[in-house]
This record gives structure tokens, sequence and C-alpha cells, in this order.
């Protein structure tokens, strides 16, 4: 199976275990830190409804949460289920603690806040304490109540340690970051696609501030014929056409945002010329 499919995959194919390729996912996924740590207000929920239901129509699938993200996870398992996703849902979390006696425990709490039998991707998140919850989640990988597990790292530290990981440990999924302003981590990247390994890209707009950069530059007008009609489609289509990448998980909380987003899917994707291009001119004064 390629990696540069862009079809979504239902929860059965995911099941099986990847051999000589990674496990495919929608290049477009949902990252759920800030946007989603929303409480009672029902004009904040019904825009965060609103965010999933035009994922879930535009194709997507991933859904990336942590404990770390507040009330993120207790918001999905309370209006996913009066969502028509139609088992296209690639529901993702992790681990965050230092304490190895607590991630069981916190798995648990993640489990029962989802609402699921079961994930898609669990991970060590920000490689805290790996050692001891990677054995947590191959346990719970050979029990059936996980079907990837992996770590993650972001805005750009602990590469070297990643590497070590991805070098010691057989894992299915790292989830990475890597923008326009930061790619720092393709060594790390194209280990992991080396490995089988699927690569998921979080922070894909440098925490939004790519979009600061770019307030006074219009769009170049030959993106248009790279398929992007907006900044944020140049920045996602520049990611999800490194060969290494999988999926990228730009967060919103603005339904329109999400539209354009996913837009971003569309093929075909950049070439390597064209990539070359899109990062020459993003470096312009």
């Amino acid at each position: 199976m390629d990696r540069r499919s862009f079809l979504a995959l239902t929860p059965a194919v995911l099941a099986t275990p990847a051999v000589s390729a990674p496990p495919v996912f929608p290049p477009i996924g949902l990252g759920t830190w800030l946007t989603f740590d929303v409480g009672d207000d029902s004009g904040e929920r019904a825009q965060r409804r609103e965010v999933l239901a035009r994922f879930f129509a535009a194709g997507g699938g991933m859904i990336d949460s942590s404990p770390m993200y507040g009330r993120a996870e207790r918001l999905l398992g309370e209006l996913l289920p009066s969502l028509p996703h139609a088992g296209r849902l690639i529901a993702a979390s992790k681990v965050w603690t230092p304490f190895d006696r607590l991630g069981p425990g916190q798995l648990e709490h993640s489990m029962r806040l989802w609402g699921l039998p079961q994930f898609d991707v669990l991970l060590v998140h920000n490689l805290l304490n790996w050692r001891d919850h990677v054995k947590t989640l191959r346990r719970w990988k050979d029990d059936g109540r996980v079907r990837r597990i992996g770590v993650s790292t972001s805005h750009g530290r602990r590469h070297d340690e990643a590497m070590r990981v991805i070098r010691a440990e057989s894992l299915d999924v790292l989830q990475i970051t890597y923008n326009l302003a930061d790619t720092s981590a393709e060594p790390v990247m194209n280990l992991a696609a080396e490995r089988g390994m699927a690569v998921v890209i979080n922070r894909p707009f440098d925490g939004g501030d790519l979009f600061e950069q770019v307030s006074r530059r219009p769009l170049p007008p030959w993106a248009e014929e790279l398929g992007c009609s907006n900044w944020a489609q140049f920045f996602l289509r520049w990611i999800v056409a490194h060969p290494a990448v999988t999926c990228a998980i730009p967060a919103t909380r603005n339904p329109a945002h999400l539209e354009q987003n996913m837009a971003a899917a569309r093929q075909p994707i950049p070439d390597a010329a064209a990539r070359q291009r899109m990062q020459a001119h993003w470096r312009k004064p």
C-alpha cells in the first residue's frame, strides 16, 4: 500500500500489520491542542461540532489529542457519537506522565473520555518516560486495545533522542514538528519512514506564526497551479508532499479554516521541484 494514497482507511484496514510500508492515513487530520479545550459554553461547543462535521464530510479521519490538552478528550467523547463518521474515525491519543505506574490509568481514563473500546494510535507524548511507557503501549497492542503505537515530540526538540528510540524500538508511528519555518526534523522523519513508520506532522503552521510572517505578502500567482488558493494550503501541501510524511494534523476552531485545510489534500501533490520552488519563495525577504 502506497504512503502517498489519499484514501481514508477504515479501522479494519488499519488493523493489518504493516510489513514493508507504513500505515497510511488520510493526508490531513485534525489536532485538538488549545482549540478543543472547551467547557460548557454552548456556542463554543456548537462551533467545534461543526468543525468535526465538516472534517468528516471532507473525508477526514485522524483526530489527535492528549491528556495534556485540557478538556479536549472529554469534548471529543461528547461530540463524536452525534456525528456520522461511518467508521472513518482514526482516534489518536497519548500517555503523558513521568511515572510508569500512572500510565495505564491515564490511558484507561482517556479511553473512557473518548467512549471507545479501542484506540487506533497511542503515542508516548514528547518522549516523557518513553522506556516504561512503550512497554505499556506494547502490552495494550498485544491485548488488542490499540492498533498502532509510537512516540511524539514537538517544537523541534529532542531529535537525537527520537532517533535513538526509533532505532531501538519497533514502532508504528512518529509524530513530530515540521513546517516551512522549522525543517530540522527531516533526518528523524526519513529514518522513521525507512523503518516503515507513519510520520504525522504536528504544528504545521508553527503555532500560527507562519500566517503572521505572510500577513503582508500575497500568495504567488503560480501557487494556484499547485492547487493552493490560500496560504494554509500552501503550507500544508508543501508538508504532505514530502516523501516521508503520512499525515499533517493542523488544529483549528474555525469551520471555514477547517475546509481550507482539508482542501490541501487534493491531488496531485506538488513534486520535488515544486516543493523547492515553494520553499525558495518562503525564504525570500
